[in-house]
């Protein structure tokens, strides 16, 4: 190799090394002198524009929170197979980490178990119902209430009358952000239809830009989607459709991004890591809501008409105030039966027994 040759080479690894070192330590990367040594498990990639990069930055801006107390490792692609993610989380434990932060549904299993075997490791996992009474805690939040909100923008541009929403899975969580979304559309437009296609998966760009463009196909003006990556935005994009974005403010689709429902994740890192910090964490089912800013919405496009700007705002507001519950009755399934009967808002035991979509929904698996 000549020396020409070998310093574009060196130099292609130190850019390469600097990357990978921005805020955060990789596998077989040392810890800083910080108390709190954070393992974090991530579904995707840290850079996929929705909900790992989420969760990623969300742990960068934590470690500047506690400014040296903190330092954190990650391990990206990690799938939800339970031996992988525990044998990741057992690697993370090797490495000094005492605090595991497992960003995906489905490595709950995996987590419990090993809260099992490390009593003195903290384990904190995204979603599901599962933990203990000592060192394992779930964390999610009231995304319904942006969801909501996004709805009322969507109903305000479409000309169709058809929504598109690109779904991961018929669950509860999915679930959840279907019916807000549609109650959000209704609230603004009686007329709207909701046309929901599963693709089976909570990320795979392919399936959801084919998703996105099933939608399309069927009449749909606006997409919006509960997915990990913004594919579907891309597919909008090249049709001239609206879009809502979702779990990070990403804009992949131009003029057309309308806002976006997302997480802020360090609200959440920040207060649970503090309590590990003091000595005082006691596993609860956290939840979080618009108010205490773990549920986020961007800001709004300005085809958004300035009535329904305000109407959101308004909404918002009483959201914050805890004078606005989206599931208030009457709300009925789309088979006809009560979710939710008159004169009555359901509790979050409630939300988290939804297991189908509302009157004004359709939905299909993907084609």
């Amino acid at each position: 190799m000549s020396m020409k040759k070998f310093l574009a080479l060196a130099l292609a690894l130190v850019m390469m090394f600097a990357f990978v070192g921005c805020g955060d330590s990789k596998e077989g990367d040392t810890f800083a002198d910080a108390d709190l040594r954070v393992g974090y498990i991530f579904i995707g990639s840290v850079n996929d524009g929705g909900f790992t990069q989420s969760m990623y930055e969300g742990a960068v801006a934590s470690k500047e929170h506690f400014a040296g107390q903190m330092d954190f490792k990650y391990r990206e692609n990690v799938p939800e197979d339970t031996q992988e993610v525990k044998n990741t989380g057992l690697s993370l434990i090797d490495e000094g980490c005492n605090v595991i932060i497992a960003c995906s549904y489905g490595f709950g299993d995996a987590m419990k178990e090993l809260s099992e075997e490390y009593p003195d490791i903290t384990f904190l996992h995204f979603s599901g119902s599962m933990k203990n009474d000592t060192n394992f805690d779930n964390w999610f939040g009231s995304m319904e209430q942006a969801r909501y909100l996004t709805g009322m923008a969507a109903a305000s541009v479409t000309e169709s009358n058809i929504l598109g929403y690109v779904a991961a899975h018929p669950y509860t969580e999915v679930q959840i952000g279907i019916n807000a979304f549609t109650l959000g559309a209704q609230a603004v437009n009686p007329d709207v239809q909701v046309k929901v296609v599963y693709i089976g998966t909570w990320g795979d760009a392919e399936k959801e830009k084919n998703g996105a463009e099933q939608l399309l196909n069927e009449g749909a003006d606006v997409i919006c989607y509960h997915a990990d990556t913004t594919a579907s935005q891309l597919a909008a994009k090249e049709k001239d459709a609206w879009v809502i974005g979702w779990n990070y403010p990403k804009n992949d689709a131009g003029d057309k991004y309308l806002t976006a429902a997302y997480w802020k994740p360090e609200v959440y890192f920040n207060y649970a890591l503090q309590e590990v910090l003091d000595g005082t964490f006691k596993p609860e089912s956290y939840y979080g809501t618009m108010a205490d800013g773990l549920i986020a919405i961007d800001e709004l496009n300005e085809a958004v008409p300035a009535d329904v700007q305000k109407k959101i705002a308004d909404t918002k507001a009483k959201m914050e105030a805890g004078e606005f519950n989206v599931f208030t009755g009457p709300i009925y399934y789309k088979d006809g039966s009560v979710l939710c009967e008159a004169g009555k808002s359901l509790d979050r035991a409630g939300i988290w027994s939804i297991n189908s979509e509302i009157k004004g929904v359709s939905a299909s698996s993907a084609s």
